[in-house]
């Protein structure tokens, strides 16, 4: 692995927001992001990037690359939540392992935003379709995590329909906002689109780093609360998606050959949904424990792949 890049990714001021969300957790400090700011924060990001995606996207030829890479991220977003349900089912239950495991085969929209801002700091491009791929792949990973709990709790039939469940998660307001601003985009005219660009590009990294900074100061509440839970699931958190980011940015190379690309795949089947998740398994499935599930995915996962995770995916892209 590169040193300069893993050291690039350290002092990088986005990340470092991160930090400084953990210390003020730390020691206490009364330094809080409204929540109806935070909200907006969440909104923007998700309209930034869909939106940029969007216009980038219809730029592109649609091509086999693309099709194959459309058809090899729904492939991941349905294999991970199964391998991971059955090893997790015997340690946590059925439900909870439902929704690890549709947490797991789903993504990270924050942790795609800061690939995006790795890849910009680095001077490497990427397609825009890979915002579309992110959108893919949210949902059939929480519908698999449900269909898996339905599947070995029989009485789970009753409770809820495919359906509504199928319905819920395309939309929520995450998924929607995502794949509605990536339309937008992809069909707006490109002169008319120049004039929101100092909104969607200028102060994107500004907006970024206050998420952070948030985000840091929630992963240190949440790490506390999940120490009862014991060292197997802090494990599995670092594990399972350093083994799927790592042998995704291998095989990936077989699907494309932009470098941008591939380490976003890695980031996509790396990473864990703290939002769309939670959103969708307060309905699907209550019994699921989110006080396991979330901190797993925000104060183990996220701050792994954003840290040490990502340059070593990195480093993996560009070996083969």
């Amino acid at each position: 692995m590169n040193i300069d890049v893993l050291i690039s990714n350290l002092t990088n001021p986005v990340l470092l927001f991160f930090v400084l969300g953990i210390i003020a957790s730390v020691v206490k400090s009364d330094l809080k992001i409204p929540e109806s700011s935070s909200k907006f924060i969440s909104l923007y990001l998700l309209f930034a990037i869909g939106f940029k995606g969007g216009q980038e996207l219809s730029h592109s030829e649609f091509n086999a690359e693309i099709l194959y890479s459309i058809l090899f991220s729904i492939t991941l977003s349905l294999v991970v939540p199964i391998y991971t349900f059955y090893l997790l089912k015997r340690k946590v239950g059925i439900p909870n392992a439902g929704a690890i495991a549709a947490a797991y085969g789903s993504v990270s929209a924050v942790t795609f935003v800061t690939a995006v801002s790795f890849l910009e700091n680095q001077g490497i491009t990427f397609g825009g379709h890979m915002v579309a791929i992110m959108a893919i792949m949210e949902s059939p990973a929480i519908i698999v995590g449900v269909i898996l709990i339905m599947m070995n709790d029989p009485t789970q039939n009753e409770r809820k329909s495919i359906g509504s469940i199928i319905k819920h998660s395309f939309t929520s307001g995450s998924v929607l906002m995502l794949v509605g601003s990536l339309v937008i985009g992809l069909i707006a005219d490109r002169t008319q689109a120049r004039g929101i660009e100092p909104f969607t590009t200028d102060i994107f990294k500004g907006f970024l780093s206050l998420f952070l900074l948030e985000m840091g100061m929630v992963t240190a509440t949440r790490i506390k609360e999940f120490k009862k839970y014991g060292m197997f699931l802090f494990f599995f958190g670092i594990l399972v998606p350093l083994f799927n980011g790592m042998i995704v940015a291998y095989i990936s190379g077989f699907i494309t050959e932009n470098v941008g690309n591939r380490l976003l795949f890695a980031i996509l089947a790396a990473g864990a949904s703290y939002i769309a998740v939670p959103a969708t398994m307060k309905l699907a499935e209550p019994r699921a424990d989110a006080g396991i599930y979330i901190p797993m995915a925000l104060g183990i996962t996220f701050p792994f792949n954003i840290t040490i995770g990502m340059p070593i995916y990195f480093a993996i892209v560009q070996l083969f």
